[in-house]
């Protein structure tokens, strides 16, 4: 039993065995080295997780970690809000570019035209805009020099408002230095807001663009986040979700565009003026659910006020029937085949997403709502019936 321990092995006469002990560290033998090392490879006593010290070391390491990643998600919080709307505009899309894939139109070529026509839209309701705006600025020009010598005089229409209302030391003489400072900062505060507000849209616009083009990329990066024996149940019930989200935006859209024709036909009819742009505006206000039909028809029954009050009054109650129309006959019908949420549930989500996104969130709302529900009934109820 020379070999079994390693200590008595015949040194051969070429000398390699001098060679290897002469890799052993100084002042140790190969038997300690192996010793040492099954030492080393033994298991002690484990670790006490459970005291005390561990447990509050490891809980305050997570508090601070929860807390360090809210406050960088709340530092950061407009962009997540604008990338989370370019993504829901990207989804609502997809139905359209899908159409142009299906009869063989490459994706890039299908996202292009969709971007074209989105910007068809856009240049058009610019376009509307520009002849009001400038004839509106033209008569304002002309007007400010002829209210201010009424107001110097105390005379005229806008001279005894401003005698009543005491106003007319802040729009002559000393005071409208006053007043013309406070408006300059107004000014400068209203052109601060609209720049970010163009900033913003024009990120969305590029964002979505992007999204657009690589969505089945996102989608299949979403899938490989899920466990290999549920990625195909999670694909369906992911498909589901996107195909209510973009059929509820087009349904959306559809009364949009309905909305936006009866108030051009209206206005064109009882002589509204502006009815192009007052038709692209309801339109727009109409994509918010519940009120935003409301707020169009009250702008709109203002501008009426312009030709005259039983026109105004006309207007209003036109809004009224169209409200009750669109409500209770077109979106039950248009959404049934998009998304299938009770009205209460649409209510609740479009107050709850009002008061935590503003108009952003009353517009995603309810398609956040159905996919909710879509994976409550998919997933979570079934198990609970097998519980």
């Amino acid at each position: 039993m020379l070999d079994r321990a390693g200590r008595e092995r015949t040194a051969p006469a070429d000398g390699t065995a001098e060679r290897s002990i002469t890799t052993e560290l100084p002042g140790r033998g190969p038997g300690e080295d192996r010793a040492r090392l099954r030492a080393a490879r033994r298991l002690g006593r484990p670790f006490d997780r459970q005291s005390s010290f561990v447990v509050g070391f490891v809980a305050t390491i997570g508090v601070l970690l929860a807390v360090a990643l809210g406050a960088a998600v709340y530092s950061v919080r407009s962009t997540l809000v604008l990338v989370f709307l370019a993504l829901f505009i990207a989804v609502g899309m997809e139905p359209v570019v899908g159409f142009f894939t299906r009869h063989r139109v490459r994706r890039s070529i299908a996202v292009l035209m969709v971007v074209i026509l989105g910007a068809g839209v856009v240049a058009a309701f610019v376009y509307s805009a520009i002849s009001p705006m400038e004839h509106e600025i033209n008569q304002l020009t002309v007007q400010v020099p002829k209210w201010r010598a009424e107001v110097g005089s105390g005379k005229g229409t806008v001279g005894r408002v401003a005698r009543d209302l005491h106003l007319s030391y802040y729009l002559s003489g000393s005071g409208s230095k006053s007043l013309t400072n406070g408006l300059a900062s107004g000014a400068l505060g209203a052109g601060k807001e609209v720049l970010s507000a163009v900033s913003s849209f024009l990120v969305v616009i590029v964002l979505t663009i992007y999204f657009l083009a690589a969505l089945p990329s996102i989608k299949r990066f979403s899938v490989h986040l899920v466990p290999h024996s549920r990625r195909e149940r999670f694909s369906l019930l992911l498909d589901d979700v996107l195909a209510g989200v973009g059929g509820y935006l087009l349904a959306n859209l559809f009364t949009s565009l309905v909305a936006g024709v009866g108030t051009f036909v209206w206005a064109t009819i009882f002589g509204l003026p502006y009815s192009i742009l007052l038709a692209l505006l309801v339109a727009l206000f109409d994509l918010v659910p519940v009120v935003g039909s409301t707020i169009a028809g009250v702008i709109v029954s203002l501008v009426a006020l312009s030709v005259s009050l039983p026109t105004a009054i006309a207007t209003a109650a036109f809004y009224v029937a169209y409200r009750f129309i669109e409500d209770y006959l077109l979106v039950p019908r248009v959404m049934r085949q998009a998304v299938n949420v009770s009205p209460v549930v649409t209510v609740l989500a479009v107050i709850i997403g009002g008061a935590l996104l503003g108009i952003i969130g009353a517009l995603v709302a309810i398609p956040i709502a159905a996919g909710i529900k879509l994976v409550l009934e998919q997933s979570v109820f079934p198990r609970l019936d097998n519980s």
